[in-house]
């Protein structure tokens, strides 16, 4: 089945849920109609509203909205990538179609980027250890996890639940490269050519079914959300603080860390993202080290940003799905464009996370 397919028949669905609920004296009632179930979605009452002005073209990217020239359906790379100081500026951001920004020990963060949509042939890194969590986001996009090394917990994970992975030290060394002129441990890289070859020798598929992700060009959320074209965000030290300036005439926010612009070593050019989420969700020390126990189930208070404008939300997940942002009961869709997801703790109050005006 096509993606463009797939699309139509969720778009039909949700229409034809729509009439059953206003004819049938609110039955919602669907046991007779076809419905597409290989992947997570949103239920038809919270998306019918947004579907008349969402994203429409021969093939759409799943993880971006955009439209793609082909299908597009080869399986995500879930890549860790180093974030300390010395790893900077990191290799391949800009091409990642998603990017998961959370707490390592220390207080500094670290990326699980997720690539798919596009090509290139530049290098991605400098990567690093997987911790549970890491896994955990990884698997929401059915993604080859990609890490050098892991935290013991994590590779007990690995080991015993059998998980797809690409792992520098102990499983996969060939398809990872070391960089002279990084110091390790902030030097290991490797390739879009080399994973799929990695992927290919230990026998993973090569395609996925995504989840499907909510876009609209036009959300209503943005009529009535207050401005915020300037961000900023804190995880956990005051000397290490991620910003956002909105550039309208671009429609993005381009990231800067600690006042200097984050570019990508490849390119040259600044990370920008489409839409950027924030999420407040519990952190719990796991040992002596600082590992991290982090909670990406329960839900809590989020904060969506598009458009220069802040949406104040919740997240929540379900069993099986990737992590949904919810408003007065009805889920929020995002602007077609790459995302960038960061998770603060919440034994602090969201508002000393993030500030903008």
């Amino acid at each position: 089945m096509t993606q463009r397919l797939r699309i139509a028949m969720q778009l039909t669905l949700a229409s034809a849920l729509v009439g059953l609920t206003a004819c049938g004296n609110g039955s919602k009632e669907t046991s007779n109609l076809p419905v597409e179930t290989a992947a997570p979605t949103a239920s038809a009452s919270e998306s019918a509203s947004e579907t008349a002005t969402a994203p429409t073209a021969a093939f759409l990217a799943p993880l971006t909205g955009l439209p793609a020239e082909s299908e597009v359906s080869n399986r995500p790379f879930a890549v860790m990538i180093n974030n300390l100081k010395p790893a900077r500026p990191q290799s391949g951001l800009t091409q990642a179609d998603i990017v998961w920004e959370l707490l390592a020990e220390g207080g500094i963060t670290r990326f699980a980027a997720v690539f798919q949509s596009k090509e290139f042939t530049d290098p991605i890194g400098p990567i690093r250890s997987i911790r549970p969590y890491f896994i955990q986001v990884g698997e929401f996009y059915s993604g080859v996890l990609v890490h050098a090394g892991a935290s013991n917990d994590a590779f007990a994970i690995l080991q015993r639940q059998h998980k797809e992975d690409l792992d520098e030290i102990t499983n996969a060394g060939a398809y990872f490269y070391r960089d002279k002129s990084r110091k390790a441990p902030h030097n290991v890289y490797s390739t879009l050519e080399q994973l799929r070859a990695g992927a290919e020798k230990r026998k993973y598929s090569n395609t996925a079914t995504m989840p499907l992700l909510s876009f609209n060009s036009a959300p209503t959320q943005l009529a009535t959300a207050a401005a915020a074209t300037q961000i900023d965000i804190k995880f956990m030290l005051s000397d290490y603080k991620v910003s956002y300036a909105y550039d309208s005439v671009k429609a993005v926010y381009s990231r800067s860390i600690n006042g200097e612009p984050h570019i990508d070593k490849n390119n040259d050019q600044q990370l920008t993202a489409t839409n950027l989420v924030v999420l407040s969700a519990k952190h719990d020390i796991k040992d002596d080290v600082g590992r991290l126990v982090v909670d990406l189930n329960s839900g809590g208070k989020a904060i969506l940003f598009q458009n220069g404008k802040a949406i104040p939300c919740e997240w929540e997940r379900k069993e099986g799905d990737v992590i949904r942002l919810v408003k007065d009961g009805q889920e929020l869709p995002f602007l077609p464009g790459v995302t960038y997801y960061h998770v603060v703790p919440n034994s602090t109050a969201l508002d000393q996370h993030v500030t903008y005006q």
